[in-house]
């Protein structure tokens, strides 16, 4: 009898190299030099949003979004450590961040992760939802991290902002790659009228969410923008649940969808007209 290979013994052959491979690029990097913070590194993306229904009292409202840090590769301490205090430059009103903290380590420096993102100062909150390498890596590792840094994981819940009477509200799904992702559960926990924004990981999750009506704006990543972009075309560069809306605005439905092209890189560490985005909404 010929012996097969499960596809979860594939997956964890797979996820064991690419820890492999992020080991010796640590090494590497750290030789050369690779990973010190430059702000010209980073693109600043300036995005406006109108939002049927908002408030005065939101008129104005600022939200910077990032996604994909990955730590622990591309992204170092000190380039997080830097990116954090650009973020604390622009002072936001509110924080958000779609998922992917981490890749395929998780050792003793992702504590160092948790200390530089607890330096996030937003006037109100800083929230976020899972991703899928967050799962694989070690969710209630990741959970953890995100409790020591003061930041709300709102994965298939719902955050609302009050500002005298009225409401902003602020949506999470679970990854939607891992199928655990509960938009009914979503809907159910959100109060009813109140202009709504949705936190996904997954950009082409907006074909379902657009449906429902409920959302003016989806923010999501998880694709990094493809790593690789042509001046006019875009990125050639496309995978699960980011083949539709692989990077920036797109109309869907009666929806927004942005889609940042991330902080962070996965397994290459390139970008080809691709930089790290921070993103920041100004809704009206």
């Amino acid at each position: 009898m010929i012996a097969s290979t499960s596809d979860d013994a594939r997956a964890d052959f797979g996820f064991i190299l690419r820890r492999k491979i992020q080991k010796v690029m640590l090494k590497l990097s750290s030789r050369f030099g690779w990973r010190r913070f430059d702000p010209d590194d980073f693109k600043i993306e300036n995005l406006e949003v109108s939002i049927p229904n908002l408030s005065p009292v939101f008129q104005g409202y600022r939200i910077v979004h990032i996604s994909d840090i990955h730590y622990g590769q591309w992204i170092s301490s000190d380039r997080l450590s830097g990116v954090v205090d650009l973020i604390n430059q622009i002072k936001p009103d509110l924080v958000v961040i779609t998922g992917d903290f981490v890749s395929y380590l998780m050792d003793s420096s992702i504590e160092k992760m948790a200390e530089q993102l607890k330096e996030l100062k937003p006037k109100d909150a800083v929230l976020a939802v899972l991703g899928n390498h967050d799962h694989w890596s070690g969710t209630k590792k990741v959970q953890a991290i995100l409790e020591k840094s003061n930041i709300l994981n709102i994965s298939n819940n719902v955050f609302v902002v009050r500002k005298q009477n009225a409401q902003l509200v602020i949506a999470g799904v679970d990854s939607v790659m891992l199928k655990k992702d509960r938009l009914d559960l979503v809907l159910e926990k959100m109060p009813p009228n109140a202009p709504a924004i949705l936190l996904v990981h997954e950009p082409d999750f907006a074909k379902k969410s657009a449906t429902t009506k409920r959302f003016s704006l989806q923010l999501s990543g998880h694709s990094h923008g493809g790593q690789f972009v042509i001046p006019g075309l875009g990125t050639p560069f496309r995978g699960y649940a980011f083949m539709r809306y692989p990077l920036g605005k797109h109309k869907v439905g009666e929806m927004i969808e942005y889609t940042n092209r991330g902080l962070g890189t996965n397994d290459y560490w390139l970008r080809i007209n691709c930089p790290p985005e921070i993103t920041i909404i100004t809704l009206r």
